[in-house]
């Protein structure tokens, strides 16, 4: 009777030790369910976390945790390397909140989903507009923007730009641009040079290869364009006056060159403006000027390699955004007189 009596006390210790190691490893299991689940789905209120460059997962971990972002930190280590994305985690700034569970916020991190901010350069801005623009939307500030001005630049064009205070006036592509939060002055000015690049290579390259001209010479005279024109259908027009000045040796008599030479930007050039001595002053240097004034877009590109031919010399402003276009000075002083 003894024996009969211990072995059954054994199998009974048996039994509760399984189901002992049963309701451990359920719990066990529930805790690390509950580690990966959200902190709260109901809050949904963004929260800004910045990662930064060369975090380790463990050093992302302890952010999420400082944000209440996560339950366990080692929970968080132990999935991203389960999942081999430990070594794919992105810097960057994001807005995460603490409805995200463990996996959307590790999707968020691997795909960099980064909060960005969106800029438009419009046509016709110079480097100083431009930087102005970016320091007002927050991009980058204004000192550390005219630094990333004077950086060097891997472009193939950049090999016909004359080394210069304002080098990249003009190639500085006017467009609109969605950049991460947290981006350098320099890496944006790289993205806005390397969208000039792509624009200039696959659409005008060719073009001003077989017309023997330069990146720079085109620019120079598209920025003219650009700061005249009002209208697209005129860009092609002003382009051929500008051509046939130059083509006859005429000064260019261009108002915004003026106003380049002054640093200024104004409606109305004075007779004073026009005395400046500025080799940006085509009212009295010939040619064009030393360099681009502002970015032009790619009509105003397009319409320097593609001029209306004609035989108009002068245009003068009319209203609506329209020009008035003559053959003759008497032609151009009649009409100036009739419309200004």
């Amino acid at each position: 009777m003894s024996e009969v009596r211990v072995v059954g006390e054994k199998r009974i210790i048996a039994v509760v030790l399984v189901l002992a190691v049963f309701i451990l490893a359920g719990l066990g299991w529930q805790q690390l369910q509950w580690s990966l689940e959200a902190v709260d789905r109901q809050d949904k209120e963004p929260i800004e976390v910045v990662i930064p460059p060369a975090a380790s997962t463990s050093d992302v971990a302890e952010i999420l945790k400082g944000h209440d972002l996560i339950r366990d930190k080692s929970v968080f280590v132990i999935y991203c390397r389960l999942r081999g994305v430990d070594q794919k985690l992105k810097a960057g700034t994001y807005g995460f909140s603490k409805s995200q569970s463990v996996q959307d916020l590790v999707d968020d991190l691997v795909k960099g989903r980064v909060i960005t901010q969106v800029f438009t350069v419009p046509e016709g801005y110079d480097l100083a507009q431009i930087g102005q623009l970016l320091a007002e939307k927050g991009i980058c500030g204004y000192d550390e923007y005219k630094q990333a001005l004077t950086g060097e630049y891997n472009y193939s064009f950049m090999k016909d730009i004359p080394a210069r205070d304002n080098r990249l006036e003009g190639f500085l592509f006017p467009d609109t641009y969605q950049v991460p939060r947290g981006i350098t002055a320099r890496e944006v000015v790289d993205m806005m040079l390397a969208r000039f690049d792509q624009v200039w290579k696959t659409r005008f390259e060719s073009s001003a290869r077989q017309q023997g001209r330069t990146v720079y010479e085109v620019v120079t005279l598209a920025s003219l364009v650009e700061k005249e024109a009002k209208i697209d259908e005129e860009r092609p027009i002003i382009a051929g006056v500008l051509e046939n000045r130059l083509r006859k040796g005429m000064l260019l008599q261009v108002d915004a060159t003026v106003l380049y030479g002054l640093g200024q930007h104004k409606q109305q050039v004075t007779y004073e403006d026009l005395k400046v001595d500025s080799p940006y002053n085509t009212y009295r240097y010939p040619g064009l000027p030393p360099g681009p004034i502002a970015s032009p877009g790619a009509a105003s590109i397009e319409a320097v390699l593609n001029p209306a031919r004609h035989d108009y010399y002068y245009y003068v402003y009319v209203g609506d955004g329209r020009h008035y276009f003559s053959r003759t000075y008497e032609e151009h002083l009649q009409a100036k007189n009739s419309h200004t």
